[in-house]
């Protein structure tokens, strides 16, 4: 990157007079490795306060506390047998614990940081644009608002009350798009727009940027590898399930298949928009996937399966994990214990859960076989959604909940699901071509490039160059020695 020196002395100095240090890569991933004068000051703030401080809380290692809790060694949910009516373990990272609620607040870190500590974004003078489906910009709102900057959420009209309340609350500017959770295009015009009218605003698009991409392939695939080595008992990784809405999440597969080349990466997306799964369209209500193209930063020559989850399957569940009639249903056979853990699992969450037990059936895989996904959010966030249910379908009874269980858990089959040959895998590379380069100015030779392995071997390692930037900047402020 190309250092703005000017930029970079106001930022340095707004840094020093707000205390901000910047959290490194490395720490994110190993929080031991935080200084203790931090994690004395974490003590003392709640998980969603907007403290500099809580920018060392982008991590999945943090206490499952609201305040004051340090880190753990990750928060995971273990589906039984039980639930999912496969011998194979499936394993699903907790999103929940991070600042806002969501994994994405780390996704937009990763987006952000290396351009301030470069001097490419100025937080004295420049506002900050998210533009998301919902929890990115909520991530990206948060970022900003620690970091001092005023943040830009765009976020379709459609999405959950819950996340235009919070976001005006922290005093983010809003924009709503016409359309639901696939209207991405919509999301992207009023980014040229703003190009077009408001200079003084600097675009993070999770769909493009690759500080999205590198932040799930050092810290997400890190989380999930010690979780494994915890866990394993003998068995081996043999799948990792992401929903790909922006395409940093799966991003993890990248590096976990360095460790484990014969683990399947599996896409999951919305069977009502079905994008990869069948270069299909539509809107949907799985909030955080599905969005009508193929993300610049996806990195489609190694994902091997797409799976497309129905998005009435995923309300239904939610029903069932998170009310009185469904958690009764479940008590037949499934301890106390777990059934406080499932509304840890988002909307996405359940997708793909329920795309982790496809790919077990499809691939006849054993109990000595582990799958791994991420649970992004929790059903904390979508509490209006489900309001919405109770007052489209009726109360939520035990009959209806016994039928939800055997229909949308034990009836899981491995329909809509897709090998994918080389031939398929450069379809979705190509496809890339009429979103990219017809509409949002990338060049023919820059898709070419993203074919190369080497490309993404290079760009993953540009988090170690970050590191050190970040190490620098935090020297140049003083901030630690202040603290």
């Amino acid at each position: 990157m190309q250092v703005n020196k000017k930029v970079l002395e106001r930022t340095i100095e707004r840094f020093r007079e707000r205390r901000i240090l910047l959290p490194t890569f490395a720490q994110m991933r190993d929080p031991t490795k935080i200084p203790e004068k931090i994690t004395s000051r974490l003590r003392e703030v709640g998980l969603w306060d907007v403290d500099p401080a809580n920018l060392f809380r982008i991590t999945w290692k943090n206490e499952p506390v609201d305040k004051g809790g340090l880190f753990n060694e990750g928060n995971w949910v273990e589906f039984p047998s039980a639930l999912t009516g496969v011998d194979t373990r499936i394993i699903g990272l907790v999103g929940k614990y991070f600042p806002t609620g969501a994994h994405k607040v780390g996704a937009a870190y990763g987006c952000l940081i290396p351009r301030v500590v470069s001097g490419e974004f100025d937080p004295t003078k420049q506002k900050a644009v998210w533009p998301s489906t919902g929890n990115y910009c909520r991530g990206g709102a948060f970022d900003s608002a620690l970091l001092g900057c005023t943040a830009v959420a765009i976020l379709p009209e459609g999405m959950s009350r819950e996340r235009f309340e919070w976001l005006k609350e922290i005093g983010a500017e809003v924009i709503a798009t016409p359309g639901c959770e696939s209207n991405v295009k919509e999301i992207y015009d009023k980014c040229w727009e703003i190009r077009r009218t408001r200079p003084d605003c600097v675009i993070f698009n999770q769909f493009e940027e690759f500080g999205n991409a590198c932040w799930h392939y050092h810290v997400t695939a890190a989380a999930i590898q010690e979780v494994f080595e915890r866990v394993a008992n003998g068995g081996r990784l043999a799948g990792y399930v992401s929903a790909t809405g922006s395409a940093g999440t799966i991003a993890a597969g990248d590096m976990l298949r360095t460790l484990h080349p014969e683990m399947r990466v599996v896409a999951t997306e919305a069977q009502q928009c079905p994008t990869l799964y069948q270069f299909g369209f539509g809107g949907h209500r799985i909030e955080g996937i599905g969005d009508k193209h193929v993300p610049w930063i996806h990195n489609v020559r190694n994902t091997d399966m797409i799976a497309a989850i129905d998005d009435q399957q995923c309300m239904s569940l939610m029903r069932l994990f998170n009310e009185d009639a469904g958690q009764q249903v479940l008590q037949k056979d499934l301890s106390g214990d777990f059934i406080e853990k499932l509304p840890q699992v988002g909307i996405s969450g359940i997708c793909n859960l329920v795309a982790a037990i496809k790919t077990a059936k499809h691939f006849d895989m054993t109990g000595k076989d582990v799958i791994f996904t991420c649970l992004t959010d929790s059903a904390g966030l979508y509490s209006s959604r489900l309001e919405e249910l109770t007052e489209e379908c009726g109360a939520y009874t035990a009959e209806r909940a016994a039928l939800d269980r055997e229909r949308y858990l034990e009836g899981i089959a491995t329909d809509y699901v897709r090998e994918l040959t080389y031939q398929d895998r450069k379809a979705l590379h190509n496809f890339k071509y009429f979103t990219w380069v017809e509409q949002q100015g990338r060049s023919a030779e820059e898709l070419r490039e993203l074919w190369d392995p080497e490309f993404w071997q290079k760009t993953f390692e540009q988090a170690t160059e970050w590191d050190r930037q970040i190490e620098d900047f935090n020297r140049q402020t003083g901030v630690l020695e202040l603290l």
